[in-house]
């Protein structure tokens, strides 16, 4: 059970190291043309997907302005739609931190070989399926894994390392798409770690954290957080209205949970049985359908269902496409 644990444990580390990797990398490219929004080289299209071999997702969510499930991966935008993968035929960024929204998505990252933007993206904005990009805050300075936003408003948190306009080192909120930064104050927070973020739907004030000792909880931007689980190892969160989906690590087996920060109550949710080595690493609920979720594991697959967690599809195995049932 011990070296079980530890295995675990490696994994949670492993995927901090990744991301923090992914977040240092800041290499320019030399061209830039300067716009607020940019258009990427080469013609635009939503295409059948034919066959991918994705290595590492980025995020997973439901746009407002969309019907398809979208997926951030090291090979840009997969959505699936229809029963059908489709993909973006340019544009194909690693969208770090990558959140759906109702009209989008917001994401940071690095852009696709070969175009002319800045690496890194800083946080950008997307309202018509990654064809342009809005630059919202700190482009070519920052890249920010660690990312959350809320669906319905303006709301953007970041765990940051770095301190640049009006950043500071832990984690920042900005009500305004990123024009004006605070820091979180964190005051109640003692975990030895930080991890995932997520913002309630239409509260920006309300955020819950992932790490390595539960869930942490705050109703006032952050700068109040509360241990609101029992100290189990959590890997991935969302919210679904005023409830947290949660996945856990306990006693040797994941679990995926639903919470009532108000009271307490928790619930577990049915989900495919998962080796206690693939722990779940995002979650995504679509605020217009609470029916419709999602979940990515530490060895690329990805699961859906369409009722609420009673019945699931495998969309993706080991970064492969399944092929329809």
């Amino acid at each position: 059970m011990l070296k079980a644990q530890r295995k675990v444990m490696f994994i949670f580390i492993t995927l901090l190291v990744i991301l923090a990797v992914g977040c240092s990398n800041t290499e320019s490219t030399p061209k830039n043309t300067g716009k607020k929004t940019v258009d990427v080289q080469g013609k635009f299209a939503i295409a059948n997907a034919q066959s991918f071999n994705i290595s590492r997702f980025y995020g997973i969510g439901y746009p407002g302005n969309d019907s398809a499930l979208y997926v951030a991966t090291n090979k840009g935008l997969k959505m699936y739609k229809d029963h059908s993968w489709l993909e973006t035929t340019v544009n194909n960024h690693r969208y770090f931190g990558f959140q759906a929204i109702k009209d989008g998505f917001i994401a940071s990252g690095q852009p696709q070989k070969g175009t002319d933007l800045k690496d890194p993206l800083g946080i950008i904005e997307s309202k018509n399926q990654g064809q342009s990009l809005e630059k919202l805050a700190l482009y070519g300075k920052i890249n920010f894994v660690f990312m959350a936003a809320s669906y319905e408003g303006n709301g953007i948190y970041v765990i940051s390392d770095q301190s640049d306009n009006g950043l500071r080192p832990g984690v920042n909120y900005s009500l305004d798409k990123g024009k004006t930064w605070n820091q979180c104050e964190l005051n109640g927070f003692s975990a030895d770690s930080m991890g995932m973020l997520a913002v309630h739907p239409e509260k920006a004030n309300v955020i819950a954290m992932a790490t390595r000792s539960g869930i942490y909880y705050s109703t006032d931007n952050g700068h109040t957080m509360k241990l609101i689980t029992d100290p189990n190892m959590v890997t991935a969160l969302t919210f679904t209205g005023d409830t947290i989906l949660f996945s856990s690590v306990e006693n040797n087996k994941i679990m995926l949970k639903l919470m009532n920060p108000a009271t307490g109550k928790q619930a577990e949710l049915n989900f495919p049985s998962l080796d206690y080595e693939n722990p779940i690493t995002y979650l995504a609920v679509n605020p217009q359908n609470h029916n419709q979720i999602a979940f990515t594991t530490y060895k690329n697959d990805l699961y859906a269902s369409n009722d609420g967690g009673i019945n699931w599809e495998m969309l993706i195995k080991g970064g492969k496409k399944e092929e329809p049932k």
